[in-house]
């Protein structure tokens, strides 16, 4: 491995998950910002948007040829869903060796890319230079029912609740806080892209109510899940420890986990292991922050992986309770 620094451009970098984005290149020791694309900030100074970068670098509109113009190493796209197939055919056309994170759900269908959820799916990552960054629901149902994937008796129900950041900076119902306040809005209560996405990486039906909170970042997900054979708590504990020992960004805790710990933070807490009587039906509880994990943070591990750096260079760490 040398020293080699990379260069990287973010498309979409008004919106609140490019901001992480920044926060976190700028902390980065071989990764440097080379252009940040914002139609709406267009001529705008990062630093005065963005505490943590310091530099003359200025938000451009850039069009997806420019983009490709630029000659960045990498690229991330945060736009919204839709978006990014103007990007990729100018890069594929340009500069095919620049690795590409995508953060829609654009192409997490497409088998032609690295599906990019490094806990479960780091073995499968062959060089791809075309990644597509998981869902924040996703990641944290994926990383909540995989331990008890080959034990399921039945589709995995998941009650989900997200702050309003989830919603995006496009004014809606979902991030209006006047409409938000004192309530619980559901939304979407069938056939959810995440719920696709989740059914087809894990291979079976999963079930998936998510909800808007007036809380601004950070996911609660309640998981009901039936087993072919009765587990207790103890046994249902050690197989996720044992599942994601190792894993830094992965903690598992005794009690249900609580989003306002979650808000802030780079990984993902499993906790509150209940079984029903009987044994043979378990709550679980994962917490995440849309914003990082299931966005951000992750897409800077399939980075890292893709340039041949350390996954988790310039990723905060810390403690975690898998012992």
């Amino acid at each position: 491995m040398t020293d080699r620094k990379f260069s990287l451009g973010i498309v979409g970098a008004r919106g609140h998950t490019g901001a992480e984005l920044i926060r976190l290149i700028a902390a980065h020791p071989r990764i440097e910002l080379l252009f940040v694309s914002s139609r709406e900030l267009d001529g705008q100074r990062v630093a005065e948007h963005n505490r943590a970068y310091e530099g003359e670098l200025r938000y451009e509109s850039l069009d997806p040829q420019a983009v490709a113009a630029k000659g960045a190493d990498a690229v991330i796209l945060a736009l919204p869903n839709g978006k990014a197939g103007a990007f990729v055919a100018a890069l594929d056309a340009a500069r095919p060796d620049t690795v590409i994170v995508d953060l829609s759900a654009d192409y997490r269908f497409d088998t032609g890319w690295y599906y990019g959820l490094p806990e479960l799916t780091r073995g499968d990552y062959a060089g791809q230079t075309r990644i597509s960054n998981p869902g924040c629901y996703a990641t944290g149902m994926q990383l909540a029912i995989t331990p008890l994937l080959s034990q399921l008796a039945g589709p995995p129900a998941c009650f989900g609740v997200s702050g309003y950041s989830g919603a995006g900076t496009t004014p809606s119902d979902k991030n209006n806080t006047e409409l938000l306040r004192d309530n619980l809005m559901p939304y979407a209560l069938t056939n959810h892209v995440h719920e696709r996405e989740v059914s087809t990486r894990l291979g079976v039906p999963v079930e998936f109510m998510p909800h808007v909170a007036p809380h601004f970042r950070g996911i609660t997900l309640t998981v009901n899940l039936w087993l072919q054979q009765p587990l207790t708590r103890e046994e249902l504990m050690t197989l996720y420890r044992q599942r994601y020992a190792g894993e830094p960004l992965v903690e598992v805790v005794d009690e249900a986990p609580w989003v306002s710990r979650i808000a802030g933070r780079h990984g993902v807490q499993i906790g509150g292991f209940t079984p029903a009587p009987g044994n043979k039906r378990v709550v679980v509880v994962a917490t995440i922050d849309n914003l990082l994990k299931g966005a951000a943070t992750q897409a800077l591990q399939n980075l890292n992986l893709a340039l041949g750096l350390p996954e988790l260079t310039a990723v905060p760490l810390e403690e975690n309770d898998n012992g």
